[in-house]
């Protein structure tokens, strides 16, 4: 199911979905939890979505569209090459990851994406690996960053390294710390000297 804008029944329905993710966990979440958490019958609730999988499908979904439009948004402004990293590298994970840390589920949520959307994250990470990858053959021909190898291999090191903060952090300020040291050895490397 693709949902790139969801209409404002789906919104709602998404909205209680991650609030009852969040709050059971997916394994005890519930379509009746879901359907409460949305004002609407559980019959109600299956005229938009077919089961809870589905439901979180359309959040990462969602969460990879945010994230493209966010990081490229990020990467376009104005600014110092620390800035421009700094910024995309941030909202890459974006309000999902301090949601996500922030329940007492985030490694299980974490890890039912996988389970659950594994396909879709792959397809998320290669998107936005390509949209690093695109940025920086542009900054390079602009004698902006210096590329110490091929971008698509730069851009898959972003992905990969950020996912390997998210992993090893415990809480989101270590997330945002991590992160925030990421962004600056990237932009060390990649600057001209």
């Amino acid at each position: 199911m693709k949902i790139s804008a969801p209409d404002h029944k789906t919104q709602i329905i998404l909205d209680a979905a991650w609030a009852s993710f969040s709050a059971y966990g997916f394994r005890k979440a519930s379509m009746d939890d879901i359907a409460r958490g949305a004002g609407m019958s559980r019959p109600a609730l299956y005229l938009h979505f077919k089961n809870k999988e589905a439901i979180f499908c359309a959040l990462v979904e969602i969460y990879y569209d945010t994230a493209r439009n966010d990081i490229a948004a990020a990467l376009a402004q104005g600014a110092t090459l620390l800035e421009k990293l700094d910024r995309a590298f941030a909202v890459h994970g974006g309000e999902t990851m301090e949601a996500m840390m922030s329940s007492a589920h985030g490694m299980e949520l974490l890890e039912a994406s996988m389970s659950v959307a594994g396909d879709m994250i792959k397809r998320g990470e290669a998107q936005l690996q390509a949209l690093y990858a695109a940025w920086l053959v542009a900054e390079a021909g602009q004698g902006r960053v210096v590329l110490i190898c091929d971008a698509d291999t730069l851009g898959g090191l972003f992905c990969a390294c950020l996912k390997g903060v998210k992993h090893t952090s415990e809480t989101y300020a270590e997330y945002q710390a991590g992160v925030a040291a990421y962004a600056a050895l990237c932009a060390r490397g990649l600057s001209r000297r």
